[in-house]
């Protein structure tokens, strides 16, 4: 079910969206840049479809064994 929200912007950011974005695009791509931040993901779905991408999952732990080195040479 949508909603209708009005929302009050300075005006430079709203020709900035019409010029950009277009008109009859705006709703659409405010919800695209808002949403991640207000829905609750299912954090350990999320996780779980991580860990099955086996290319992400080497390079993610490629990463993590480059880094370890370099905690252990900084000062205290």
């Amino acid at each position: 079910m949508l909603k209708k929200l009005t929302i009050t912007i300075d005006e430079r950011v709203y020709e900035g969206l019409h010029k950009v974005v277009g008109r009859r695009r705006i709703s659409r791509f405010v919800e695209s840049v808002v949403r991640p931040h207000v829905i609750v993901k299912d954090l350990e779905a999320a996780y779980r479809q991580m860990a099955e991408e086996e290319a992400r999952e080497a390079q993610a732990l490629e990463w993590a064994e480059g880094t370890v080195g370099d905690v252990a040479d900084e000062t205290r």
